[in-house]
């Protein structure tokens, strides 16, 4: 059991680390205008959600009085994750 528990971690922490590669790769990627208005829509999303979950934390942290605690693995990947399903989002919506 705990063998089987290791592998899924594994796998889902591969997951997260190819999640990242992919967001890096398609930022820094070439494209037409189009391919840049659909990576451009969908970094401004991900920004958009990424501002708004720090807010809700510095706020959670104001109203607990305690030390902010971020863990910068997971806010990275909740990002990676919210970019990678936008930008699929939107080259659907977009037509790639």
């Amino acid at each position: 059991m705990d063998n089987l528990m290791l592998i899924c971690f594994g796998i889902f922490l591969l997951a997260l680390i190819v999640l990242d590669i992919v967001m890096i790769i398609s930022l820094l990627k070439p494209g037409d205008e189009r391919k840049q208005l659909i990576v451009w829509k969908a970094s401004a999303f991900t920004l958009l959600v990424a501002v708004f979950g720090l807010v809700i934390d510095i706020i959670e942290a104001i109203v607990k009085v305690e030390a902010m605690v971020i863990n910068p693995f997971i806010k990275l990947s909740v990002i990676a994750m919210i970019y990678c399903i936008s930008l699929l989002a939107f080259k659907k919506k977009h037509g790639d």
